[in-house]
């Protein structure tokens, strides 16, 4: 836990360590919550030299306003739409075992269901941290960490308008992150170039998405999650032997594909997580936001796979011959293509 961290510093240090944290309570109506800082990264904003002074109740009364106003541009709460959600400070007090400030905010605005958040309170140190503990009916919720590049961070409610909000963002995204991925993409036209029932096609859509799902839920807990530098190649080895595969089959030898689509499917779960690894999972809605962004990712294969299966369909009953050499072309294309990104990848692996 966030918490267990913040009792490392004390009054024998001359520097502590470089971290400020946030409560928030999230109620039906209003936002409130404390913030504890310390003194040596207020005083450096503030301009004093002494860091210890701002314990000092009149020193502090004198500086409240000038603190206010800083950390108020600093530590922001946005609704979905990117409109400020306005904070009042309210009182402020010390906490001199810590060297530190207690600071309590509150805000009289309704939580949205998605509550976009950014803290970071002392850029001038680019090892400082802030830490933010979200809260919902007394229970945490959520945690963020925000260091120096952090982007802002999303919580999303444990209410069904939350969920709601939940099933917005990452339905696209998993859609999105399909549709643009050339690799992803290659690899369905590789399996579905050789045509087949709508029954065998299925069969060999919903194996690479129950072998996806699997890998992606194990490395978005946290389970079991390769290197980017292990799967990366190994992607891209997928696409050159479901290729090869096309190429090399004869007329009645057992179609290998579905086992390709659960197998390989398994390693391209993983190249899902490292996108929700960056998008950020919210742990309060985890099982929601897993599932939203596997529907987005079956909606955008769907979007690939439909049109492309129904136009070699046609061009299969009405022009064989040139069917039988776009599958040709485009398993050649599809193994050079993974065969080009295998080499690349290793090769930028390798120089890193």
């Amino acid at each position: 836990m966030f918490v267990a961290v913040l009792t490392i510093s004390g009054p024998a240090q001359a520097h502590p360590a470089p971290f400020s944290y946030a409560d928030v309570e999230l109620h039906e109506q209003h936002i409130e919550g404390t913030l504890s800082v310390h003194t040596i990264d207020l005083a450096h904003e503030l301009g004093i030299e002494e860091p210890q002074t701002l314990l000092d109740e009149r020193v502090l009364a004198s500086q409240y306003s000038d603190i206010k106003g800083m950390l108020r541009d600093r530590l922001v709460f946005m609704n979905a739409d990117g409109e400020v959600i306005p904070l009042q400070f309210q009182d402020i007090s010390a906490a001199a075992a810590d060297d530190a400030l207690l600071l309590r905010f509150r805000s009289d605005m309704t939580p949205t269901p998605s509550l976009i958040v950014d803290a970071h309170l002392f850029p001038y140190d680019p090892a400082h941290q802030t830490f933010v503990n979200i809260y919902e009916k007394g229970e945490l919720r959520q945690q963020f960490l925000f260091g120096a590049d952090s982007p802002p961070q999303t919580h999303y409610a444990g209410t069904a308008a939350g969920v709601a909000a939940v099933f917005a963002t990452f339905v696209p995204s998993g859609a999105h992150h399909v549709l643009i991925g050339p690799d992803h993409v290659l690899f369905l036209i590789g399996l579905i170039l050789l045509g087949g029932s709508l029954r065998r096609l299925a069969v060999i859509v919903t194996a690479f998405t129950v072998g996806h799902s699997v890998t992606l839920a194990l490395a978005a807990t946290g389970t079991f999650a390769p290197p980017a530098w292990l799967i990366e190649p190994l992607i891209a080895l997928s696409i050159v032997i479901v290729g090869a595969d096309n190429l090399l089959r004869k007329e009645g030898q057992r179609d290998l594909r579905p086992i390709f689509a659960l197998l390989f499917g398994l390693i391209h779960g993983f190249g899902f997580a490292f996108v929700l690894r960056e998008f950020g999972l919210p742990t309060g809605n985890l099982a929601w936001s897993l599932l939203a962004f596997n529907i987005g990712v079956e909606i955008g294969q769907l979007a690939i796979v439909v049109p492309f299966a129904l136009a070699l369909a046609w061009l299969r009953k009405r022009m064989p011959q040139v069917t039988k050499r776009i599958v040709i072309g485009g398993s050649l294309a599809v193994v050079l293509a993974g065969a080009y990104w295998f080499v690349d990848r290793v090769l930028n692996l390798g120089s890193r």
